[in-house]
């Protein structure tokens, strides 16, 4: 690990936001509590089948009712800001076909006080995966295109009621993962797919990802327009978006395979963040997709181009090989499909394996690929401004574990340490990054997974709800102590 003598000498500059992540589903519960409406996860969930352990999140972790204690826990850590997701249900239990929530916005609003009172800066993603029931059982949710307006009507509620304290702003959290998940794979909400990609009962995965992206990415334009014309200048904050960020190395150094490695990239992160920053998507995605893409009218390219980005999240976790199937014999596989853009990609391939592997079977310890993925993003948007919205590691509990044996997270620790050592190289490199967040401040429901694989900084007890922490709660307040408070000699935009 890179370690500085004092924090003058830190590469994290000088106001830095360092925090933990959390969306509202996974850590709420209160499930129809205080007039909240029912969301598609809720839906999802209580259908025997979709989650691994046949959990739900009607309770999760009880931040609903339990979050002034676990404010303490991060003010205890140190951190300065906290990544948290409001439930649309919550607030419009039947999204635009209703009234407004009052104690949804009331509770939304202690939340945000309770921190600023700690000096924890509120950071807001507006919708984290979840969408009111109502709007998915009305015209689809995201395959409708009034959802555009539904999810401006909503981001407006939100800004009138906590932009005067909110200071960052995310429209949406991994829009390409819950695109692919409930379009593609049918493996969430709502669960459409097609053919060789899925188990599902309806759906189009060779059309409908793309139709619901487009009215995601017009959705994402039309609030940034909305707050930049009617609350930027009087509130001050600033809006962007969270991507899931997978860095993709070339299973070899052959042209085929760095090609391959790039159209992964276009066909995973690209295909939203071109749109929104750069006014269309990739090259890639046109010349293999064709007129199968949905096209923006010259009316959309007008709204993409009033809207983009004051900054782009990235929630980064681990690296894949990518291999060519375009021009090279390929075996089926993630990505390798014509709609995928024909790049097979996986942590292991061909018997090589990106990294050390993991209690999840996704999630490789590559830590060289948070620099490659953060130079990537600088590289290729004009190094807009940077968070690092999520990272961390996720474990299984063996059962009968002695207590020293779940707080003890040893492989945690090496792995945040080596993840921020890479992240450091690359900001000394120059890449504008302006802030870092663990996943997560606590164990909680990980979605189809369930309460069987835990992220958290704090070790919860789900029969108790008892929250106990970590050896790595005690490393990052650490940390943040090293590489905080450093004084800021002019203003930083």
């Amino acid at each position: 690990m890179l370690l500085f003598k004092n924090n003058t000498s830190s590469p994290f500059p000088c106001n830095f936001l360092f925090g933990t992540s959390s969306s509202s589903y996974q850590f709420e519960g209160a499930y129809l509590s205080d007039g909240k409406g029912l969301n598609n996860w809720d839906a999802f969930t209580h259908k025997p089948g979709t989650i691994m352990d046949g959990s739900n999140g009607d309770i999760a972790v009880d931040h609903y009712h339990r979050y002034q204690e676990d404010v303490d826990l991060m003010q205890i850590i140190g951190v300065n800001t906290y990544r948290f997701s409001l439930s649309w249900a919550r607030i419009l239990p039947k999204g635009k076909f209703g009234k407004v929530n009052k104690a949804g916005i009331d509770y939304y609003n202690r939340l945000i006080d309770a921190l600023l009172q700690r000096g924890i800066e509120p950071f807001v993603t507006i919708t984290h995966y979840d969408i009111p029931q109502e709007l998915e059982d009305r015209y689809k949710g995201w395959l409708g295109p009034r959802i555009q307006e539904d999810f401006k009507y909503y981001a407006d509620i939100c800004f009138k009621y906590f932009g005067d304290r909110v200071k960052y702003w995310v429209t949406f959290n991994e829009p390409n993962v819950a695109i692919i998940r409930g379009y593609r794979s049918g493996l969430w909400p709502p669960a459409r797919c097609s053919g060789s990609f899925g188990n599902c009962s309806h759906g189009d995965s060779e059309r409908e990802p793309f139709i619901a992206a487009s009215n995601l990415i017009l959705s994402h334009a039309a609030v940034v327009h909305l707050y930049r014309t009617k609350y930027q200048k009087k509130q001050g904050g600033r809006i962007g978006i969270v991507m899931n960020a997978i860095w993709f190395e070339p299973l070899s150094n052959s042209k085929e395979d760095k090609l391959a490695a790039e159209r992964a990239q276009s066909f995973f992160m690209n295909w939203f963040l071109d749109p929104i920053t750069l006014g269309n998507y990739p090259a890639e995605m046109h010349e293999i997709l064709g007129p199968d893409l949905p096209s923006f009218s010259r009316n959309d390219k007008q709204k993409l181009q009033r809207s983009g980005l004051d900054f782009i999240g990235l929630n980064h976790y681990t690296s894949y090989y990518a291999k060519d199937c375009m021009l090279s014999a390929c075996e089926s596989g993630k990505g390798s499909s014509r709609t995928e853009g024909f790049a097979l990609n996986s942590p292991q391939i061909n018997g090589f394996t990106i990294g050390l592997p993991t209690a999840l079977d996704w999630l490789y310890v590559n830590p060289e690929g948070m620099e490659k993925i953060v130079t990537y993003i600088k590289n290729r948007y004009n190094n807009t401004p940077m968070f690092i919205t999520e990272n961390g590691l996720g474990t299984i509990e063996k059962p009968n574990s002695k207590i020293e044996d779940i707080i003890n997270d040893v492989e945690r620790v090496e792995y945040l340490s080596s993840y921020l050592d890479s992240l450091a190289t690359a900001i000394m490199k120059g890449a504008n990054v302006r802030g870092y967040f663990a996943w997560s401040l606590l164990d909680n429901f990980e979605w189809t997974y369930g309460y069987s694989i835990r992220f958290g900084l704090h070790h919860v007890d789900y029969a108790t709800l008892n929250r106990t922490r970590r050896f790595s709660a005690l490393w990052y307040k650490h940390f943040i102590a090293q590489h905080s408070n450093k004084p800021c000699h002019s203003s930083s935009s």
